[in-house]
């Protein structure tokens, strides 16, 4: 069931749809001469799907202030309204990633039974150790699993054991964990006795996997601990996956690493060692800045798929990444922004699908460093919009989905209906 009236999306898709079917023809004409088949292409990314974070559909802010926009969600089942808005224009965003306690709530059937009414599935849950809540025993203020104190890491290790059964009850298969312990001055912290105090408190949470669940955990350069971080990165990462077991993987967030680190090496390394667990996409500039997917970077974005792809195509054992936005969204409708960031997510995707992989392993062998580049780059600046736009058309989605989106005047309906949110202090949600 779709949250827009399907008189809406048709009305909007009226306006384009002759150019559109011109312009694909045209393309795949264009490609044809590549030898590259549009319709194989159109069909392997309509069947392409990224996660909404429930999160995601909130106002963000910074440390310094968070500026509520109109209509703002006042829970789960608002938010699982919003997303589905941006999988009935999509049509790539079926899942939502939940993150508890924000999303916690007492009736696990109603929840699930409202993301059925509205075409959504549940894709990995996250926990949260790294923020401080009213009924909580124990602080966080110095750690959680890899606190000193045993007391502390058994409350964070239960808090990820209820996270799963939540999950189980909403048709999750996999656990995300980031933590934000670490130090922020030197001494603070033995840096291996908090290392192994996480590891033994991981392998508690592991220990409770069902057996066709994933744990996916993250690593972050640095914040809130800006002098020390236990997961600081990808290497710490794999050394985690590889104590825990078959079913850990790492997560690679976009925004979580130094600037200029090659990311996309990252991510041929942890698939060629079986880790790789999924992503969180965003878009940075300096740090963990959670900018829109693809807004700063476009072309990191292609090449991170690029490494996916050609995985994909080698038919590596057991590749099956989970991919979700993660975004803070402080300027912008938090509904556009994820509308945005899913097409450019597809829009990569498309693009690396179309990298001629004979002629670039042919260049690689050779040593021919410029027309290897110019090969990826080929496929890079291919206008690859009719094929999202026809996807979506095809899956009953919207051509322009942002225009859709703005003609159902949506935002202002809901806006009527929720609350006015006042202005409070940072934060990302």
């Amino acid at each position: 069931m779709g949250i827009l009236t399907s008189s809406v999306v048709d009305s909007d898709n009226h306006k384009y749809v002759g150019a559109l079917r011109r312009e694909y023809n045209h393309l795949g004409e264009l490609l044809a001469r590549r030898g590259i088949d549009i319709d194989w292409v159109k069909s392997k990314v309509a069947a392409y799907g990224v996660a909404v974070p429930s999160w995601g559909v909130g106002t963000g802010g910074t440390r310094f202030a968070r500026f509520p926009g109109p209509g703002e969600p006042r829970g789960i089942f608002d938010k699982l309204e919003d997303c589905a808005v941006i999988h009935q224009l999509t049509r790539i965003t079926p899942t939502v990633s939940l993150h508890i306690p924000w999303d916690k709530v007492e009736d696990l059937a109603a929840l699930k039974q409202k993301a059925d009414e509205l075409d959504l599935a549940f894709d990995a849950m996250n926990s949260n150790t790294f923020q401080d809540q009213p009924d909580q025993a124990r602080s966080y203020k110095y750690g959680s699993l890899s606190h000193t104190d045993y007391a502390t890491r058994e409350q964070a290790i239960e808090h990820n054991l209820e996270c799963i059964e939540i999950g189980k009850a909403l048709g999750s298969k996999a656990l995300t964990v980031w933590i934000g312990d670490g130090s922020n001055f030197p001494g603070q912290v033995n840096f291996t006795k908090s290392f192994e105090r996480y590891l033994e408190s991981m392998k508690a949470v592991y220990a409770g996997l069902p057996d066709d669940w994933r744990l996916f955990t993250e690593h972050k350069m640095f914040e809130p601990a800006f002098y020390s971080t236990v997961v600081q990165d990808w290497g710490t990462n794999y050394l985690i996956a590889q104590e825990l077991g078959p079913k850990a993987q790492c997560l690679v967030d976009l925004g979580h690493h130094a600037p200029n680190t090659n990311i996309e090496m990252i991510v041929a390394r942890l698939i060629q060692f079986g880790k790789l667990g999924g992503f969180h996409f965003n878009d940075s500039k300096y740090g963990d800045d959670d900018l829109d997917t693809g807004s700063v970077d476009p072309y990191r974005l292609f090449l991170v798929f690029n490494e996916l792809v050609d995985a994909e195509v080698n038919k590596v054992k057991d590749f099956r990444p989970a991919h979700m936005l993660d975004q803070s969204h402080n300027v912008t409708d938090p509904i556009e922004s994820l509308i945005a960031s899913a097409t450019e997510v597809s829009r990569a995707y498309a693009q690396a699908l179309m990298v001629n992989r004979e002629t670039l392993v042919a260049c690689q062998d050779n040593n021919d460093a410029i027309m290897a580049t110019e090969t990826l780059k080929k496929a890079f600046r291919t206008d690859v919009e009719p094929i999202l736009a026809m996807a979506r058309l095809e899956r009953g989605g919207a051509i322009n989905p942002i225009g859709a989106y703005r003609a159902s005047n949506y935002r202002a309906k809901v806006a009527a209906e929720r609350p006015v949110v006042t202005s409070g202090g940072g934060g990302i949600v």
